[in-house]
């Protein structure tokens, strides 16, 4: 079944909000049968189809609000200078329209705003970018804005945290509507090597929450619970109570990875967590993360990531 996703783009909108989301339901047409594609519409606010954004280029829409909203599955308003400096009361009439319309309705970063300009945050959990959550709460006294979030789902309403997590929104949509693997290989594409989702500040794409217990699967939850330690086949082997060489193909089956890729992975996965949301010194991060050294974590970085941790912080933190 074709979705219909609209995108509801104001003057001096952050490109990124739209152009992460965007790409998300695109690249996810590529692994989907042609009846189940995403159709992406555009539509500018105001007259004029063609808009600037906030970093100076130019979009030119599909639709603009002089037509009132269609039935889309998905209605996503993107943030940025021109969502929360200025009133945009044309666009809360419009946007007052959409939940008769549309099952599903939200925004990206501060796009938040102008869901608030036309009531649609009263009484809902909501998110939006850290460094605008209290101007947004008490612009909208009656929405209940929470600030530990990186996306957050309340009945109809979607709103993710700041810029990027649009990304992390996007996918676990495309979770929703067509399942984890293909969000997987979308998140492939886009090098988005952690998904995030809900309150965990971190979430692995090695470890889905499994459906049932195995001795695989417990093995999986004890490293990544217990990531410091040293771990070899015939460690691992004797964790899931398994001979090493039916613990090593039963391992390479169910995941698709060997027992010690899946580690250095988990690793490399804990140590992004640590870099993200701590300021602790490179060498305290590796050896939390089970590396031998500092130079065997940047090694696996740059083998993994094709960067190293002091500019993946720089980048993600």
């Amino acid at each position: 079944m074709t979705r219909t996703v609209a995108f509801l783009l104001v003057p001096e909108v952050l490109m990124l909000d739209f152009a992460g989301p965007v790409e998300v339901f695109s690249i996810a047409n590529r692994y989907l049968p042609a009846a189940d594609h995403y159709r992406i519409v555009t539509i500018a606010a105001g007259r004029r189809r063609t808009l600037r954004c906030s970093n100076g280029m130019t979009i030119r829409t599909e639709l603009t609000t002089q037509q009132p909203p269609e039935a889309y599955d998905l209605l996503l308003v993107p943030g940025g200078p021109g969502a929360y400096l200025e009133p945009h009361p044309d666009v809360a009439a419009w946007l007052r329209q959409v939940p008769a319309q549309c099952p599903r309705y939200g925004a990206v970063c501060t796009g938040t705003f102008l869901l608030g300009s036309a009531g649609l945050l009263d009484g809902r959990r909501v998110t939006t970018h850290w460094n605008h959550r209290e101007r947004l709460a008490r612009r909208f006294p009656r929405a209940q804005v929470t600030a530990d979030e990186i996306y957050l789902s309340d009945g109809p309403l979607l709103t993710s945290a700041g810029v990027t997590a649009g990304i992390d929104l996007a996918l676990a949509l495309v979770a929703e509507d067509h399942g984890k693997a293909i969000a997987r290989e979308v998140a492939k594409v886009l090098v988005v090597v952690t998904q995030r989702q809900g309150k965990q500040a971190q979430f692995s794409p090695l470890f889905d929450e499994p459906e049932a217990t195995t001795a695989i699967t417990r093995v999986q939850q004890h490293v990544v619970a217990n990531i410091d330690q040293a771990y070899s086949i015939s460690r691992l082997a004797e964790l899931a109570t398994m001979g090493t060489r039916n613990f090593a193909r039963v391992f390479k089956r169910d995941t698709g990875m060997t027992p010690l890729e899946f580690v250095l992975r988990a690793r490399i996965d804990h140590a992004r967590e640590l870099l993200e949301t701590s300021e602790l010194p490179l060498k305290t991060v590796a050896f939390r993360s089970g590396f031998a050294s500092d130079r065997c974590m940047r090694a696996a970085f740059q083998s993994h990531l094709g960067l190293t941790p002091a500019q993946y912080r720089y980048q993600f933190s």
